[in-house]
């Protein structure tokens, strides 16, 4: 959480920790095979530059979310063991630049509830990368609007490249056909039927009213 009360936009734990890829929660066995890259520690940073460059080479991977998160974690954890993009590069070598390197570096920055969205194949790593190159509440914004819409990487390529033109979130997302804040919930029937009547007596929609119950909810909750 940021000094304001609301949710950090950036990553909170610590650069190359699996805090998602080493739970087995989430990833079930898979956890067990979650490699940690400590930046400080000249061994791991040798293993994170090896597993870069390989990364870099080799898209057999492309379609599982786990193993890209893995080379992102590599990416973020050479740049800040070397101190630049560049000397990351460097250290990698093989196909790994600096645009590569700093793309992934950015999704492993995102946020903890994006990434894991990520990790469970929810968003695709591809479509983080651009989801990455926005910053603030957008970053939020946009990630949950690609899951509600199913927007395909194309439409978060050019949603995000809007926004960091200047276009407010909601003209980004309207340009692709897609409402910022709209989603379809399936409530039982009891909360159905009491939510449509309560917005009927207030004269209200429903939205407005789920709106305000659960920003009350959420607010009591912190």
């Amino acid at each position: 959480m940021t000094a304001d009360g609301s949710p950090s936009t950036d990553r909170e734990s610590p650069v190359g920790k699996p805090v998602i890829r080493g739970d087995p929660s989430l990833m079930g066995d898979r956890a067990e095979e979650a490699v940690e890259f400590d930046p400080d520690d000249p061994e791991s940073l040798e293993l994170a530059a090896d597993t870069v460059r390989a990364f870099s080479e080799n898209t057999a991977g492309a379609d599982d979310n786990v193993y890209m998160l893995r080379g992102a974690a590599a990416c973020a954890a050479l740049v800040r063991g070397e101190g630049s993009y560049k000397a990351a590069a460097e250290r990698a070598g093989g196909e790994a630049t600096v645009s590569f390197i700093r793309k992934w570096s950015r999704v492993h920055d995102l946020p903890r509830a994006i990434r894991l969205h990520v990790a469970l194949g929810h968003i695709a790593p591809t479509a983080a990368k651009h989801i990455a190159r926005v910053g603030g509440e957008a970053r939020y914004l946009l990630a949950w609007a690609a899951i509600d819409h199913d927007l395909t990487v194309r439409q978060i390529r050019s949603v995000a490249s809007a926004i960091n033109d200047g276009e407010s979130v909601a003209a980004a997302l309207a340009d692709e056909g897609a409402t910022l804040g709209e989603i379809t919930l399936d409530l039982d029937p009891e909360a159905y039927r009491e939510l449509r009547r309560h917005a009927a007596l207030e004269t209200r929609s429903p939205g407005a009213l789920v709106s305000e119950i659960l920003s009350q909810e959420l607010d009591s909750a912190e």
